[in-house]
C-alpha cells in the first residue's frame, strides 16, 4: 500500500514538474461572454455571427463556460454583460468577445446592438453599450485576469449623421488590473469583415489559441504575423496588457522547440529557393520563345500592313475618279433644280399676291351687315355680340362663357353658340388664340385683377384662361392670357386649379 502511494505521489511530481501551467489551467475556472452582431438593417455584417459561434465553439474546447449571444438588442446585451459580471464574482479567468459594428466617440468606444435608432452623433450613448460596461463588471468581480477581444473595428455605418467622427475604435486607458485587451487592428484603423466564413482576424486568432504550451502575449503576436501576411500588412492588431502572470489559452508541452522550429524555416527557406531559381529559369525561356513568337508577329503584320495600304492606295483612286463624276453630275442636276425653283417661286408669289388681294375683297365684303361699336388697331367690334380680326379674317364672340367650364363643356359651347346669327361657330386652336395675345394691352382681370389680362379690350375675356381645341382628349390643352404667363399648357403639367378655364368661341370668314 505504501509503495502505491509513493508511486502516485511520483508520478503527480513528474507532471508537476513536466506540464505545470496545463494542472494549473485544469483547475482554474475560465468564463466567456461572446456576442456577434451581424444583422444591422443598415451596413449589415456577414461573417459576425459566424466569428462568435466558431470561437464560442473553440472556447468551450478549451475549458471555458460560455454565455453566447447572436444578433441581440441593446437591453439584451446589456443584462448579458450583467449575468457575465455575476458568473465573474465565482472566481477564474474572464473572457469578453465582440463580433459587430464599433464606434468610438469622445475617445470612448460605444458597440452596436442589433435595432439601434442611430441619427445623430449624441444618440451613440443611449442607443449603444459603453464597451466600460465589460470592464466594470470585471473591476466589481475582483477576479485575477480577464482578457477582452474586440473584432469591431469595421468603419463606422453612422458616420455619414454625425457632426464629426473617427474611424475604428479609441485606445482603452482604465482597465482593471490583470487584463489584456486586444483589438483586431491598430487605433483609429479599420478592419475587413472578410469573404469567407470568418473576418481573418478570427480566422487567425482560432488558429493559435489552439496552439499548446503558447502563452497569451505569443498567440496575439502570431496573429498579428498570420494577419499582415493576408492583408499584406494593412491590418495590425493591438493588445494592451497589464497580465502579471502567464496564460495559456492550451496548455501543455510546446509541440516544438526553437531549434526545431529554425530547422523546419531552414528547410522551407531551401525549398522556396529551389522554386525559385526553377521559376527564374521557366521564366527565361519563357521570355526567349515570347521574343521569337513577337518578332515572327510583327514580320507577318508587317506583310499585311503593305498589302492594306497597296490596295487602300488603289480604291482611294478609285473613290476619287468617281467622285468627282458624281459631283460634276449632282452640279448639274442642282442648276436645274435651281431654275426650276425660281421659276415656281415666282408662279406662286404672282398666285399669293392674286389670292391675298382676292381674300381681302371678300372679307370686305362678308363682314357683318351690323354696325360697327368700336375699333382697335386691327379688331372691328359690331353690336352682335362679335369682334372681327381683320388681319386673319377670324370672327370672335366679343365675350366668354363667363364662369369655369371643362374642356369638354366648353367644345359644346362653342359648337352651339349663335352670335350674330352664325352657326358654324368652333373652339379655337393654340394659334389662334397665341394671335390674340398683345403685350401692349391690359385688360383687368376680373378674376384675379393683380394678373391683368393682355388681349384686346372689344374681346372680353373673364379670367386667364381659355381652352384650346388642339390638343383634346385626357390631357387638353389652353392659352393663358396673364402678363406673366403666356404661353400654351396642358392641364396636368399646368400645376393651376378649376375656377379660370372659360369658352371663347370664334368661325372663320369665308
Amino acid at each position: 500500500m505504501q509503495a502505491v502511494s509513493i508511486r502516485i505521489f511520483l508520478i503527480l511530481f513528474i507532471l508537476i514538474f513536466i506540464y505545470p501551467s496545463s494542472l494549473i489551467a485544469g483547475a482554474e475556472r475560465r468564463q466567456a461572454l461572446v456576442i456577434g452582431n451581424g444583422g444591422y438593417s443598415s451596413s449589415p455584417l456577414k461573417n459576425a455571427v459566424n466569428d462568435a459561434a466558431d470561437i464560442a465553439a473553440n472556447l468551450q474546447r478549451l475549458g471555458f463556460s460560455v454565455i453566447l449571444k447572436k444578433n441581440v438588442s441593446h437591453q439584451d446585451m446589456e443584462d448579458a454583460i450583467l449575468e457575465f459580471g455575476e458568473q465573474l464574482k465565482k472566481g477564474g479567468v474572464g473572457l469578453f468577445f465582440y463580433a459587430g459594428h464599433g464606434v468610438q466617440k469622445d475617445s470612448r468606444n460605444y458597440l452596436i446592438p442589433i435595432g439601434a435608432k442611430i441619427n445623430k452623433d449624441t444618440d451613440i450613448k443611449f442607443q449603444a453599450v459603453d464597451a466600460e460596461m465589460v470592464l466594470a463588471e470585471m473591476g466589481n468581480a475582483g477576479n485575477n485576469l480577464n482578457i477582452v477581444i474586440l473584432d469591431a473595428c469595421r468603419d463606422n455605418p453612422f458616420s455619414k449623421s454625425f457632426r464629426s467622427s473617427s474611424r475604428g475604435l479609441a485606445i482603452i486607458s482604465d482597465a482593471p488590473k490583470g487584463t489584456f485587451i486586444t483589438y483586431s487592428t491598430s487605433p483609429g484603423k479599420v478592419a475587413t469583415d472578410g469573404s469567407g466564413r470568418n473576418s481573418p482576424y478570427t480566422e487567425s486568432l482560432i488558429k493559435y489559441m489552439n496552439t499548446k504550451g503558447l502563452p497569451i502575449e505569443e498567440v496575439f503576436k502570431e496573429v498579428r504575423k498570420d494577419l499582415g501576411r493576408k492583408t499584406g500588412g494593412q491590418q495590425v492588431p493591438w493588445e494592451l496588457s497589464s497580465l502579471e502572470g502567464q496564460f495559456y489559452f492550451s496548455p501543455g508541452k510546446s509541440v516544438k522547440s526553437d531549434s526545431a522550429a529554425k530547422d523546419e524555416f531552414d528547410d522551407e527557406n531551401q525549398k522556396l529557393e529551389a522554386e525559385h531559381s526553377r521559376l527564374e529559369k521557366e521564366k527565361a525561356a519563357f521570355a526567349k520563345q515570347k521574343a521569337l513568337d513577337e518578332k515572327r508577329q510583327l514580320i507577318a503584320e508587317e506583310k499585311e500592313r503593305l498589302a492594306a495600304e497597296k490596295e487602300e492606295a488603289r480604291q482611294a483612286a478609285a473613290e476619287r475618279k468617281k467622285k468627282a463624276a458624281e459631283e460634276k453630275q449632282q452640279k448639274i442636276e442642282e442648276e436645274k433644280e435651281r431654275l426650276a425653283a425660281e421659276k415656281e417661286e415666282a408662279r406662286q408669289a404672282a398666285l399669293e399676291r392674286k389670292q391675298a388681294k382676292k381674300t381681302t375683297t371678300l372679307a370686305m365684303a362678308k363682314r357683318p351687315a351690323s354696325g360697327e361699336t368700336g375699333r382697335d388697331g386691327r379688331f372691328i367690334a359690331y353690336d352682335n355680340g362679335t369682334v372681327l380680326d381683320t388681319s386673319t379674317n377670324l370672327m370672335w364672340a366679343a365675350k366668354d362663357n363667363g364662369r369655369d367650364i371643362n374642356w369638354q363643356s366648353a367644345n359644346n359651347y362653342c359648337e352651339n353658340y349663335r352670335g350674330g346669327g352664325y352657326k358654324d361657330w368652333r373652339m379655337p386652336t393654340t394659334d389662334e388664340l397665341i394671335g390674340l395675345y398683345d403685350t401692349g394691352k391690359f385688360q383687368r382681370n376680373e378674376d384675379n385683377p393683380s394678373y391683368p389680362l393682355q388681349i384686346t379690350e372689344l374681346i372680353n375675356i373673364t379670367s386667364c384662361c381659355p381652352w384650346s381645341s388642339s390638343m383634346p382628349g385626357p390631357d387638353p390643352a389652353f392659352i393663358s392670357f396673364t402678363a406673366t404667363g403666356r404661353g400654351s399648357y396642358r392641364l396636368s403639367m399646368s400645376g393651376i386649379k378649376d375656377g379660370v378655364f372659360r369658352a371663347l368661341p370664334v368661325r372663320s370668314v369665308k
